[in-house]
């Protein structure tokens, strides 16, 4: 089974990440999924969202002594349950990933650098934001990519609904490193309150992965 990493940060908390390898048949054959759970997964029409959400499971399974159940809020939030902390999720192409914290709200998220940023930069960054880019086309795509990474994470960690990511998360300029830490602020709209959030990051291959709790 091709569980890539499990990083434990203390006694309360995780990140663990799959590489996907396996088709369905194979992780079906491999995983411990309670009936229920696998005929809601395979009702999914994609076979790409059905892979995903498998290995998902996979995760779960190794990473828990403990038998574990997965549900989801009706905003679609993911949460266990037999487990008091909280539990986000993310994958995309190769990669499937968990962030689980015991007594705190977690949000993670991982992209492709390989994806078009085109969009993203005209919809979400700030002016500010777009200040820092880098001229060098490399280093701009790997800018792009941990800032889209890091205000997903934070807008999970929040958990609140109608975020403008433009002008409701920002990130702070930041120097690129294999691995590093960055600083966001999520503006409530509602009442104008802040909230400083510290991030991490590591770059897998071609893959950027950014976590946080709070």
């Amino acid at each position: 089974m091709p569980l890539y990493s499990i990083d434990r940060f203390d006694k309360k908390s995780f990140l663990s990440v799959w590489k996907i390898t396996e088709t369905e048949e194979e992780l079906i054959k491999e995983l411990s999924v309670p009936e229920d759970e696998l005929k809601d997964i395979l009702l999914s029409p994609s076979s790409k969202r059905r892979l995903e959400r498998l290995a998902v499971r996979a995760l779960i399974n190794v990473s828990f002594d403990k038998r574990q159940y997965l549900g989801y809020e009706e905003n679609n939030r993911p949460y266990l349950k037999n487990f008091p902390g909280d539990i986000s999720i993310t994958h995309a192409g190769e990669f499937a990933c968990i962030y689980v914290h015991e007594n705190m709200n977690t949000g993670v998220d991982i992209e492709s650098l390989k994806r078009s940023f085109h969009a993203v930069e005209a919809r979400i960054l700030s002016p500010y934001e777009v200040s820092y880019l880098e001229e060098d086309e490399e280093e701009k795509q790997k800018q792009l990519c941990l800032i889209w990474c890091a205000k997903e994470a934070i807008y999970k960690v929040v958990n609140q609904r109608n975020v403008d990511f433009m002008k409701d998360i920002e990130v702070k300029k930041f120097s690129l490193k294999p691995k590093g830490k960055l600083s966001g602020k999520f503006i409530n709209s509602e009442d104008n309150s802040k909230i400083k959030l510290k991030l991490h990051y590591k770059f897998i291959g071609d893959y950027a992965l950014v976590w946080v709790a709070r």
